[in-house]
């Protein structure tokens, strides 16, 4: 969902260690969702997507970390909400926060690189249906609902998150200082890639 020329090109050519980085912010970013819909809706459990994340973020720079995958990719699944089940929206966003995350574990298990950079695309998709959800329009083509999404400020601000996002892993080195930092910014903004906050 970005017309940033290059921008997949650039992050398929990351290394593993900073597309996984990329990936994992991006999940802490869509938290949120799932945190706000497990609150207001009285279901599942955020503190299973938010221990994973801690995990994830800590085998960044903890090598030594071991944690099985097989198990957390079994807690995220029993977490997922049945969207037959809600008559709200938020219930689309919290099931996007899980499938990434679960794409994410799944990736990194199966050692498929192209997986983990498709967490782009999920937290984009995102953005558009939330776009399209909220959207008082009337269109008459599938392309005018495009344009209309494209062109929409929310979805601007998710191409700049993940551009900037793109650029500070890019060109910073990947220690412990870096990715504690880069955590503490995404957790303490609070807001999700559709502004929810928690």
């Amino acid at each position: 969902m970005t017309k940033k020329i290059g921008f997949f090109k650039r992050l398929k050519s990351l290394s593993l260690e900073q597309k996984q980085l990329f990936a994992i912010a991006l999940c802490q970013r869509m938290y949120p969702n799932y945190a706000l819909f497990s609150e207001v809706c009285e279901f599942g459990n955020p503190q299973v997507l938010k221990t994973t994340l801690d995990l994830l973020w800590q085998k960044q720079y903890d090598k030594k970390l071991k944690f099985n995958l097989e198990l957390y990719l079994e807690r995220l699944d029993e977490v997922v909400p049945e969207p037959e089940d809600y008559d709200v929206y938020g219930v689309y966003p919290a099931i996007d926060a899980v499938v990434a995350l679960t794409s994410l574990l799944s990736a990194i298990q199966s050692k498929i690189e192209d997986d983990i950079t498709n967490i782009s695309k999920i937290s984009s998709s995102t953005v558009a249906s939330y776009i399209e959800a909220t959207c008082e329009q009337e269109f008459e083509t599938e392309t005018e609902i495009e344009d209309y999404v494209f062109a929409h400020p929310a979805m601007d601000e998710e191409r700049e998150v993940q551009a900037m996002l793109l650029e500070v892993i890019e060109t910073n080195p990947l220690n412990a200082e870096f990715i504690k930092g880069l955590r503490a910014e995404i957790i303490e903004s609070g807001i999700s890639n559709i502004g929810v906050a928690v």
